[in-house]
């Protein structure tokens, strides 16, 4: 293999991604890495939300449709887009090394969440956010929030929105939480399946690409986000169902969180277990279990009905 041709959407969160990992493969292998920029359905689709379109699949679909074409060898993805389910032909098999999973609050009013006043207007497109924002502020006003981030920290600095809430880590590797006067970390917010983690996908039966996606490979972050897609597979979670999932280690001992409610805050169903690391394999598909023992699918069910209703009349 003379060039490795990796497929990356065009946004510049995106870009970042896959520059970050074609510097890694250059300085680590003798091989020729090229980019293959694709705008995604779902970077197109921008007037209504995630839910109403299809969901994450829209940010992943073009990319492995690449691949399958032969025109890309490998796609770089944050991987809470990444469905649980991978086409055949293809694999996922490489998941970088976790950072800051923290969602933030920014506003150029109002310095934290507490500070906002009543009925204070906050974007957000994740229905695991608006969950738990609503949860904890009931009478807060939360509005859909569409667009690459800077379109977002644009709408927000043009005062369509008291606050919005993103994912610190795209701002701070796109270098844009400096101009932004008040960012609070909402510790109370539990994050989605993946949060802050690159997906390295790849095309199946080409050992070179394997070893290749395998040097970016971060063991503990590939097991901890393992036991999340095993969570929200077996529970059977839409991107129109609002759920948070988050595994983490602590001397030697697995704890897996999971979060699931109505979009309004209520009806919400939080349960955790661990085990120790070695014992851990189905730790993801037995806290779904229990959820689902404990009436979850219900919740879910009806949290996809309540998601977005005023808006499904007029897709209709």
């Amino acid at each position: 293999m003379k060039e490795l041709i990796i497929a990356t959407r065009a946004s510049a969160l995106a870009l970042w991604q896959a520059y970050h990992v074609k510097a890694h493969i250059e300085k680590h292998f003798n091989i020729k890495v090229t980019l293959n920029e694709i705008t995604s359905q779902g970077d197109k689709i921008l007037d209504r939300p995630l839910a109403l379109i299809g969901g994450k699949g829209h940010f992943t679909k073009e990319l492995e449709d690449a691949m399958l074409e032969g025109k890309a060898h490998m796609a770089v993805h944050s991987l809470k887009d990444v469905p649980t389910y991978i086409p055949d032909g293809l694999s996922l098999v490489a998941i970088t090394q976790r950072q800051d999973q923290s969602d933030v609050l920014l506003s150029h009013k109002y310095p934290s969440l507490d500070a906002l006043p009543q009925g204070a207007v906050v974007g957000t497109t994740s229905l695991r956010r608006r969950m738990q924002l609503l949860h904890k502020r009931p009478d807060l006003k939360v509005k859909d929030l569409r667009g690459n981030v800077n379109t977002r920290l644009r709408k927000l600095k043009e005062g369509e929105y008291d606050a919005i809430i993103l994912a610190y880590i795209g701002l701070h590797r796109l270098d844009l939480l400096k101009d932004i006067p008040f960012v609070e970390k909402l510790s109370f917010m539990l994050p989605p399946m993946g949060q802050a983690a690159l997906a390295i996908e790849i095309i199946d039966n080409n050992l070179l690409l394997l070893d290749i996606a395998l040097s970016l490979n971060d063991e503990e972050s590939f097991w901890y986000t393992k036991l999340e897609r095993d969570f929200v597979s077996a529970i059977g979670a839409g991107c129109s169902a609002p759920v948070a999932v988050n595994a983490s280690m602590n001397n030697d001992m697995i704890t897996i969180r999971a979060m699931i409610g109505y979009p309004d805050g209520t009806h919400i169903m939080e349960r955790s277990m661990e085990a120790h690391f070695e014992e851990s394999q189905n730790l993801g598909f037995d806290l779904a279990k229990e959820m689902i023992k404990n009436g979850a699918l219900e919740i879910l069910k009806e949290a996809e009905k309540l998601a977005f209703k005023d808006e499904m009349p007029q897709r209709l």
